[in-house]
């Protein structure tokens, strides 16, 4: 499977994930529940994320990614129908939760094809390529979904998204696939006990971090939007996204990056802290300052997200399925935790609250990469 290919599957699977984002106000509206009980459809969908995707690593080492991608895709394309003639909010949850199942399934399909079929720097180069296209999905997903909901209505996004992946379903090849990095197979647990080696878990933890605060803020931005800011329009919201479209010129600028930066535990450092910087920004309640910052905090988390994830798969000694696993697996536990209980907060205390929150989040992700920094390099030492 070519890689342009495979980025385009990624392009719609993240539709899937995202799309139901900035349509949180209407759903809320036309279900009557309240602002964090809307954003339970992106805790839903995550929660099987965070833990489904180590699961899948384990079993993905012995199968062909490829055919675990499009059973994934097809799946996913039914519960795309399924969602739109869902009558009732619990209905809706329930199917986000089947998507929330699925999900993790091409996810780490698709970054374990990237892991076993690439190495070094080709690695890095492709794992930001695929990252991406992540943001391409994860832009394009929210941004169209607005659209569409405002100049038709919101199922039409459906509809589209469903006959892309049944087509993109078809056209993956039917093809048997070896991976270039063979490793024994051992056990499931011996391979978990693998993932606690070294500083891997503490970047796990710091890429927990980093995710919580980015599926907060992006779950509620509608909310913040429409009693700050008194924006209400789909089609305006989605379009503040726009913001979000920087981080994959941002991805884009990783590898420059890390040859300036003298380890990767350096730029992970700086960029936390730019991070941090961000959400302080964030606090304000001028539209023009809220939307630099904005763009800004979407920058950086991108960055942090294309510096991590090869890295994990650099310095741990599972085989990829079970690395990426691990790391898909951390990323959306903090995605699920994120897109809900930020939310409690804001409802009861308001815009600054919420960004004090995360703050505080962010600060324990950074103190996590120099205890792993300064932990890696004590064993090389020794």
């Amino acid at each position: 499977m070519r890689l342009p290919h495979l980025l385009l599957c990624s392009v719609f699977i993240f539709f899937v994930l995202y799309a139901p984002q900035p349509l949180l106000g209407l759903f809320a509206v036309e279900f009557g529940v309240a602002p964090a009980v809307a954003g339970s459809l992106m805790t839903a969908a995550m929660l099987p994320l965070a833990i489904a995707p180590l699961v899948y690593g384990l079993f993905l080492t012995k199968r062909n990614p490829l055919f675990i991608l499009r059973i994934a895709m097809l799946l996913l394309g039914g519960c795309c129908l399924l969602f739109v003639y869902a009558p009732t909010f619990e209905l809706l949850l329930l199917v986000r939760f089947l998507q929330g199942l699925i999900l993790p399934a091409a996810l780490t399909a698709m970054t374990s094809y990237i892991g076993m079929s690439f190495s070094a720097d080709t690695l890095q180069k492709n794992m930001t390529i695929y990252i991406g296209s992540t943001i391409v999905g994860g832009y394009f997903g929210r941004v169209l979904a607005a659209i569409f909901s405002d100049i038709w209505h919101w199922q039409s996004f459906y509809y589209f998204i469903a006959t892309m992946l049944i087509l993109l379903t078809w056209s993956i090849p039917h093809t048997r696939f070896k991976s270039n990095n063979v490793k024994s197979i051992l056990s499931p647990l011996d391979y978990i006990k693998q993932l606690r080696e070294g500083p891997l878990l503490k970047v796990y933890g710091a890429v927990f971090c980093m995710f919580f605060c980015f599926a907060a803020l992006l779950n509620y931005l509608p909310f913040i939007l429409q009693n700050t800011f008194l924006i209400t329009n789909t089609r305006d919201i989605g379009l503040v996204y726009s913001g979000y479209l920087i981080g994959a010129l941002a991805s884009i600028t990783t590898p420059w990056l890390l040859k300036k930066a003298p380890s990767p535990w350096h730029l992970l450092t700086a960029i936390f802290l730019f991070y941090s910087v961000s959400i302080v920004m964030l606090m304000s309640h001028q539209l023009i300052v809220f939307l630099a910052a904005f763009t800004l905090f979407c920058g950086a988390m991108f960055v942090i997200h294309s510096t991590a994830a090869p890295l994990v798969n650099k310095i741990s000694k599972a085989p990829p399925s079970v690395t990426n696993g691990g790391y898909v697996s951390f990323y959306y536990s903090g995605g699920a935790l994120g897109s809900l209980l930020p939310g409690v907060i804001y409802q009861h205390h308001g815009q600054t609250a919420f960004m004090t929150a995360l703050l505080a989040v962010c600060l324990c992700g950074l103190m996590l990469i120099i205890w792993a920094y300064l932990e890696g390099k004590n064993t090389t030492r020794g």
